[in-house]
């Protein structure tokens, strides 16, 4: 890495305030112009949404327990000791992205929200322009070759 170069991604703010500030954006929307999200019976929302859930608190727990059991930081303003490619990131390279983006689905899911809905697409753009490819930067410094491999290897979201 060069001496110039940080010794982290640079993200300076919690990623997952850009899954909660468009969600609720959503939710605020839906005040003033209620849409129904989808026009199912409110036992299929319900399961589907608890469904969606579990997924998404299974993938994000995982990652982080990948990330303990390889002691590294979960925080993209600390270092990077290693670089992780087991558990949920041999599948992915963004686990707890994707899984904030499925439970986002979830809460929408689960209270038939249409607006938040709409808004995922806003939330993992940010997601992506302005932390994943900050981080990758980074990890591309960090760990060079081994991280282009993986890079290859392993797809960014799925």
């Amino acid at each position: 890495m060069s001496p110039d170069a940080p010794a982290h991604p640079g993200v300076r703010f919690p990623p997952p305030f850009l899954y909660l500030l468009p969600f609720l954006g959503g939710l605020a929307l839906h005040h003033w112009w209620p849409i129904d999200a989808l026009r199912v019976a409110p036992e299929v929302l319900r399961i589907s949404g608890i469904l969606l859930g579990i997924t998404a608190l299974t993938l994000m727990f995982s990652a982080l327990a990948t990330f303990v059991r390889n002691r590294t930081s979960i925080a993209p303003i600390r270092p990077a000791s290693t670089l992780v490619r087991t558990g949920p990131y041999r599948l992915t390279r963004n686990p707890m992205y994707l899984g904030l983006a499925i439970l986002y689905c979830s809460l929408a899911v689960l209270l038939n929200r249409a607006w938040p809905l709409l808004f995922l697409p806003l939330s993992v753009l940010l997601i992506d322009r302005l932390v994943i490819i900050r981080e990758e930067r980074y990890l591309g410094r960090a760990f060079g070759d081994d991280y282009e491999r993986y890079r290859r290897e392993v797809r960014r979201w799925l």
